[in-house]
């Protein structure tokens, strides 16, 4: 069985900064992309970022470039997310995604959520 598990969420100020972790856990599998969503209260869940299985190729939503940065570590099968120049409008729980590879198949795994507040 394989399990996300995020950290590093919390409040933060307007302009200040929080580094978010999600590792997955679990044997026998392999991980592809990984990625983080949001979702603000009364909103569909968006992508925030996304990154491939090397780690060479990242993308981001365009309200977060510039500003957000996706990374991860293989060996530890952790993927993070550092947030930069945090705005309000960055409110919202924050939840993991991996593309999970077991044998010749791949499943979506979704981490439970970590919240994130930012004051202004």
């Amino acid at each position: 069985q394989v399990q996300l598990v995020e950290s590093g969420g919390g409040l933060g100020q307007a302009g200040g900064s929080l580094r978010l972790s999600c590792a997955a856990s679990g044997s026998g599998f392999s991980i592809d992309a990984m990625a983080w969503y949001r979702q603000a209260p009364g909103k569909q869940r968006e992508l925030v970022a996304r990154i491939s299985s090397g780690g060479l190729s990242t993308n981001y939503a365009n309200s977060v470039k510039g500003r957000f940065t996706i990374s991860r570590d293989n060996p530890k099968n952790t993927v993070y997310l550092q947030m930069d120049s945090l705005k309000p409008e960055d409110t919202a729980v924050y939840y993991c995604n991996a593309d999970i590879i077991v044998g010749t198949n791949v499943y979506a795994y979704w981490g439970q959520g970590t919240q994130v507040t930012v004051s202004s």
